[in-house]
């Protein structure tokens, strides 16, 4: 467990600016709609400090309850339909921030870790971080998705 990323997410929760925690049957509903477990940072994050919310601007997509992000109200119901019509993010690939412009950061729930990927215009592709590094980089800002289109592959 990361934990100044925790405590970092704690403080603004306790600033007032994050929603509450989220219930246990949330997480248990949006893991059994996902069919992989949280990775365990963000299932502590849930449960423990916010509902999603933070992370860049707005805040990452939680679960039932919780953050919504644009028309999108949960992280499950986002996963069901997905950004990204054609169907080609692999299972277990989640979708929890829309940078604008098409451009998902996805956690990788098929692994403990939460390794973050990235899809775009069709294409998605790992990012070489974890979600504990991303949370990190994108509160000092220096995980940008101008930085992420730069690692874009060529097709």
């Amino acid at each position: 467990m990361d934990v100044a990323i925790v405590e970092a997410v704690r403080g603004c929760a306790g600033a007032g600016n994050l929603p509450a925690p989220a219930t246990p049957e949330a997480v248990t509903e949006a893991e059994k709609i996902i069919g992989f477990p949280l990775p365990p940072l963000l299932r502590h994050l849930y449960l423990e400090v916010a509902n999603g919310g933070f992370g860049p601007a707005e805040g990452i997509l939680g679960v039932r309850g919780g953050a919504s992000q644009g028309d999108w109200n949960d992280l499950a119901e986002i996963y069901q339909g997905g950004p990204e019509p054609s169907g080609q993010i692999p299972a277990g690939l989640v979708p929890v921030y829309d940078w604008g412009c098409t451009i998902w950061s996805l956690v990788d729930f098929r692994d403990p870790a939460g390794p973050m990927w990235c899809t775009h215009a069709g294409q998605h592709w790992p990012q070489g971080i974890n979600l504990a590094e991303w949370l990190r980089a994108t509160s000092e800002g220096a995980l940008t998705v101008e930085g992420i289109l730069n690692t874009e592959p060529v097709s």
